[in-house]
């Protein structure tokens, strides 16, 4: 198909866009003039609002009713998305507890059993039997240092605002709860299964507006009132900053971190549980007021003038392992003493301590990301030097770690690429042997159809990026109808993993590229800083000679890219498409952040200021309004097709962002191709039930499809052809 041929096919239709009222608000910040005219679709519960919803509603389900292939695409993104999934385990006491959801399952289930190779399984949550509705999420859980009791914590409707219980492993009865205002929060067990800490919000009331915030460390004693539970620290600290806790399993150290908001700059607190009432741990500061992240690993058995080892990217960008005595770590690096270093081509990633008896000295288990690519190496923590290299089965991503019970010489990680589904595989420290994990799924047939390959190039100002080409070929034989994807975010690495929407395009004959970009992780912290803040340009202009290259190497042409995006990736595409229009047929804009100037007042828009920055800042001001994209949508340009999503239990990025945006763009595009909005219902930001996710994803495929000219799928073949 020739550029002509594709555009041929969207040709301009008559719409009839709902009506939406474009009132003349401008807001003066700083001396600057700002428009806003649909403010108004910020409520979510006004009138108009509801009427302008129900009428876009109306508007995609008949653009839906001719999506081209739809049912086809629906039943290929389903077969493809039907494998059996595990998550690595977690063992306490005589137990292994473990995530899995088998092929065709709308969620995860929990599942236990005891150690040993015969034991049998048992099902000890299914969020399924929970609510047959789908609608409600198993968010975290965490069992008891013995394993005879299990916290775990639900949410509904995409809400994530978890609600705590506890259950006795044995019977399966809920022994606890529910404790409100926890949001997937870590909890740090203490021995015997009597108490535990965790995060909590302070009670709404208190803080009208800023019921999101407010976050405290508590002690809560099983089966006292949680509003009874004793406050142990971040009273009088920001209210945007997001706690931590651990505990070792011999309930001696309680470490906390704390973080303002999204930042990467991490407080870390430790306190020896002996010299103090649990209630008022002695807390003292290990690291304050540094923009690193730095974690704890502390072992079992540990005295005040034994060893832990500290993973930090403070004076080493790319993360290096230290290792210091608890009674010294307030000293800050100068009682620090390096056993890993900072390598120059790699990032590091984890962690895991194994000090079992077995071993002559405690063994870190390390993972790397070299050029977005996996490595696993092996450390002796004493002398500081590699003993291993760990084989991989294939060029991906690791991740999911988890280490045995005190005193182990085990651990688990997850193992996946573009077209290997998520393995489970065991480490043994007395041999530095990887195994596949015995009660993992078997594989299934091997995805064809589709070749990596990676490429680099330069970005506008000369910096090299990486990106992923998923192709059918593995080179660029014939220009094909392409999709892009990037994040560029929060310090978050595009690694290669097992997505059914990638599988599908290709296998239909398309391109997808999976771009790395400034502002993620894919080449360490100072990777993250140069497109964030004051430098969030570089992340778009990383985008856009990630299709340039695409065009230039002939995977693409003019006509046929399309690009995709969500949460901070859908402020990403919402920046490339008003800053360059002419340059994709194209865009799916999936939970965006679009109105930069007001996304700190709604959602977990404040965590996200050491991210963008903040218009309350008359510096920051100009560079946020500057690539907002809501305010860059000027009339009369010819915009491509836009499908924007949105789900109304979305407390992360509020659905007001692709309201705004959708109402401007069908205000001002002259261009030949639909601007939509999908909203979906009962669901928010992250896990949705399995058929949901798979209906959104086909529908998203389907919609870039028709514009660039990709048939659909002959049929759901799924992965085995």
């Amino acid at each position: 198909m020739t550029p002509d041929d594709a555009r041929s096919r969207r040709l301009p239709t008559p719409r009839a866009y709902p009506r939406a009222e474009r009132q003349d608000i401008v807001e003066e910040l700083h001396g600057l003039r700002i428009p806003d005219p649909y403010r108004w679709l910020e409520d979510a519960d006004a009138p108009s609002t509801l009427r302008w919803s129900a009428e876009q509603e109306a508007l995609y389900e008949a653009e839906r009713g001719a999506l081209p292939g739809l049912e086809r695409w629906e039943a290929e993104v389903a077969a493809l998305d039907a494998v059996d999934r595990v998550r690595s385990p977690k063992v306490r006491g005589d137990r292994v507890f473990w995530l899995r959801q088998g092929a065709g399952q709308e969620h995860p289930v929990l599942v236990v059993a005891e150690t040993g190779p015969d034991a049998v399984e048992q099902v000890l949550l299914d969020p399924g039997v929970l609510d047959p509705s789908g609608r409600t999420v198993l968010d975290a859980w965490e069992p008891s240092v013995e394993g005879d009791l299990l916290a775990f914590q639900v949410s509904r409707d995409g809400t994530e605002d978890s609600l705590l219980h506890v259950m006795d492993v044995a019977t399966g009865k809920v022994v606890d709860g529910p404790v409100d205002r926890v949001r997937k929060s870590s909890v740090g067990w203490l021995p015997g299964g009597g108490a535990f800490y965790y995060v909590r919000r302070l009670d709404p009331r208190l803080n009208p507006g800023e019921e999101r915030y407010h976050r405290r460390v508590c002690l809560h004693r099983v089966g006292t009132a949680a509003d009874a539970d004793a406050v142990v620290f971040g009273e009088g600290r920001d209210a945007t900053q997001f706690y931590s806790v651990s505990v070792t399993a011999d309930g001696r150290w309680l470490g906390v971190t704390a973080t303002l908001g999204t930042g990467r700059g991490t407080d870390l607190y430790l306190a020896d549980l002996t010299a103090g009432p649990l209630e008022r741990p002695p807390l003292r500061p290990v690291q304050e007021g540094r923009e690193a992240a730095t974690r704890l690993h502390a072992v079992p058995g540990t005295g005040p003038q034994d060893r832990v080892w500290l993973r930090t990217d403070r004076d080493a960008a790319r993360g290096r392992v230290v290792a210091c005595r608890p009674d010294a770590l307030h000293l800050g690096p100068d009682a620090w003493h390096e056993v890993v270093p900072e390598r120059p081509d790699a990032v590091l990633t984890h962690l895991v301590v194994l000090s079992g008896p077995e071993l002559d000295r405690p063994l870190g288990l390390a993972a790397w990301t070299r050029d977005t690519v996996a490595e696993v190496t092996v450390h002796d923590l004493v002398e500081g030097r590699q003993v291993a290299t760990v084989p991989l089965p294939g060029t991906g991503a690791v991740g999911d770690f988890s280490a045995g019970p005190p005193g182990s010489h085990e651990a688990w990680f997850a193992y996946t690429d573009f077209v290997t589904p998520p393995r489970v595989l065991r480490f043994d420290a007395r041999t530095c042997r990887v195994t596949r994990w015995e009660r993992d799924a078997p594989d299934g047939p091997a995805v064809g159809g589709a070749v990596t390959r990676q490429v680099a190039f330069p970005s506008s100002d000369g910096t090299t990026v990486r990106m992923f080409v998923i192709s059918p070929t593995g080179s660029p034989d014939v220009p094909r109808p392409t999709l892009l994807t990037g994040y560029g975010g929060f310090g978050r690495t595009m690694s290669p993993r097992y997505r059914a929407q990638v599988l599908a395009w290709v296998r239909a004959g398309g391109v997808f590229a999976w771009a790395g970009l400034r502002g993620g992780g894919e080449e360490g912290e100072a990777w993250h800083r140069a497109g964030s803040g004051p430098h969030k340009q570089n992340t778009f202009d990383d985008f856009a000679a990630a299709a340039d290259r695409l065009v230039a190497e002939g995977w693409t042409e003019p006509g046929r890219l399309a690009i995709m995006g969500g949460s901070n990736g859908g402020l990403l595409v919402g920046a490339a498409l008003t800053q360059q229009p002419g340059r994709y047929a194209a865009v799916v804009c999936m939970a965006p952040l679009l109105d930069m100037v007001r996304y700190e007042l709604s959602g977990l828009g404040p965590s996200w200021t050491p991210e963008y920055g903040s218009a309350r800042d008359p510096e920051q001001l100009p560079t946020l309004l500057g690539y907002s994209p809501y305010h860059r949508v000027a009339p009369g340009t010819a915009y491509p097709a836009v499908l924007l999503t949105a789900a109304d239990g979305d407390t992360r990025t509020d659905p007001l962002h692709a309201r705004k945006m959708c109402a401007a763009l069908q205000h001002a595009s002259s261009g030949a191709g639909p601007i939509l909005l999908r909203l979906e219902r009962g669901v928010g930001h992250g896990d949705r039930a399995a058929s949901r996710a798979v209906a959104l994803q086909a529908e998203c495929l389907a919609f870039l499809a028709g514009q660039v000219g990709l048939p659909a799928p002959e049929r759901g073949a799924g992965a085995g052809t």
